[in-house]
């Protein structure tokens, strides 16, 4: 019952923590409540992309005259579509469980509660409770749907994305409050499958954390596939005593009443912090988030945490990256702080978006002279044989130096193009040994490249 390492959730953060610990020759156990993979892999980020595949295939079956082929008459039934999401996670949770026998992980199943001493106690489902001891011990239990006090969540009417992976029958109607990532993608995909959808956003633009041409773009290119959106507004109130929802929206206007089959809560994430003991072992917190160090340490040393739990962005592959490096440093390895500046954002839904470094907006306030180069992809020769030409790739450049400062893209298949920036601006690269770097032709990819000359006055196809 004694381990050099235990982590304390299994999703992106945990599992692949304890198994960097286990190839770093760590003696590891990993503990989860409920299903391996977390989250993200079980009721997030994998069960959502596998409901846009089948919303985007049925788009494709409802357009085949785009293509030039005959067409077809597109059905589906709703459970199937929902079946097929719930297999893609089984599958990959199951892919974690093959990982931790692969690396000698122990898996405890249950509730677990730090304890002084480097403790964890452990409650399985039958109420028996067994202690561990781990040398280290990293806390990674990941975060839930925030509930407004206005906005209670009762998993019928009014639900978070969890329930909205899982509804039984398709509304005929949505209102969905929030327009990050979570709100957008799940707007997106019930539009496509027929669902009447309204997004309500408090801040002036939709997806607010991006750059203000790309938010734009983004609400034109969803309104036009017949998503209402209204920016600038709050839902003051929701009564839910009638067959479906009836929602008080604050708008600059006036209140305004909406009604639908469905209210989805999607007004970003809860820490899972409480009742894990950490008021008993004495580990400081700030704002429902855990205090952490560069090498997210704790206030409490042997304890460590990260993901979600800590005030770092709320991102898959942040936690995993945490994790990592958190166990290199622990084995003594030279290790790199995590540069937060360089963590790339992606939103699934139709056209994508994604997105690494400072927007327009923040490199002028941060005092950069800049050149910004657009590329649109209806210049592009991919995607128009592609049929998909709604977006355009924006790159920002240190005008004195030539600095990579921020890349902003929108359209089919960007959160796979990406990387190519968050790479770049990782080795320095410069906006001339972009354009210099031969991109392959036809590739969509080519817009990064042609994005870039345009900052620089070189642009060949627009």
């Amino acid at each position: 019952m004694n381990y050099d390492i235990i982590v304390i959730g299994s999703g992106p953060g945990g599992y692949v923590t304890a198994i960097r610990a286990a190839q770093l020759g760590f003696k590891t156990a990993i503990i989860e409540k409920e299903s391996l993979g977390g989250i993200c892999l079980n009721w997030g980020c994998i069960p959502t992309k596998a409901l846009l595949k089948s919303a985007q295939v049925f788009h494709y079956i409802n357009h085949a005259e785009d293509y030039g082929l005959n067409k077809v008459e597109g059905s589906f039934e709703f459970p199937n579509v929902i079946q097929r999401s719930r297999g893609v996670a089984n599958k990959m949770s199951k892919g974690i469980e093959f990982l931790m026998k692969k690396n000698k992980i122990d898996v405890i199943l249950g509730t677990a509660k730090i304890q002084k001493g480097k403790k964890v106690s452990v409650t399985d489902k039958d109420g028996k409770v067994t202690e561990y001891t781990g040398t280290h011990i990293i806390i990674a239990t990941g975060a839930r749907s925030r509930e407004l006090p206005n906005l209670p969540q009762d998993g019928k009417k009014v639900i978070g994305y969890r329930q909205a992976l899982s509804l039984p029958e398709q509304p005929k109607s949505m209102i969905v409050v929030g327009s990050g990532a979570i709100g957008v993608e799940f707007a997106d995909f019930y539009n496509t499958m027929g669902t009447k959808v309204t997004v309500v956003e408090f801040m002036p633009n939709i997806v607010p954390v991006e750059d203000e041409e790309i938010s734009k773009h983004l609400e034109k290119s969803l309104k036009k596939s017949g998503i209402e959106i209204m920016t600038n507004a709050s839902v003051e109130s929701v009564d839910t005593s009638g067959e479906g929802v009836k929602a008080t929206v604050k708008t600059a206007k006036g209140n305004i009443t909406l009604e639908a089959d469905i209210l989805l809560s999607a007004v970003g994430i809860a820490a899972n912090i409480e009742n894990i003991g950490l008021e008993e072992v004495g580990i400081q917190t700030d704002k429902g988030r855990v205090l952490v160090n560069e090498w997210y340490e704790t206030s409490v040393p042997g304890y460590y945490a990260i993901g979600d739990l800590i005030p770092t962005q709320a991102l898959a592959h942040v936690a995993s990256a945490e994790g990592i490096t958190c166990v290199e440093k622990i084995k003594g390895l030279h290790v790199e702080k995590i540069d937060y500046g360089n963590i790339p954002g992606c939103t699934y839904c139709h056209p994508e978006v994604a997105s690494v470094g400072l927007t327009e907006k923040q490199a002028k306030e941060k005092g950069y002279e800049i050149k910004v180069g657009k590329f649109p992809l209806s210049a592009s020769g991919k995607a128009t044989a592609n049929g998909n030409t709604d977006g355009f790739v924006k790159v920002i450049f240190d005008a004195k130096y030539g600095e990579w400062l921020g890349c902003h893209m929108i359209g089919e298949g960007v959160t796979d193009m990406v990387a190519e920036a968050v790479v770049a601006r990782k080795l320095e690269t410069t906006g001339h040994e972009i354009i210099k770097s031969i991109h392959p032709h036809p590739t969509v990819s080519e817009a990064i490249m042609e994005a870039a000359a345009a900052a620089y006055g070189e642009v060949i196809h627009i």
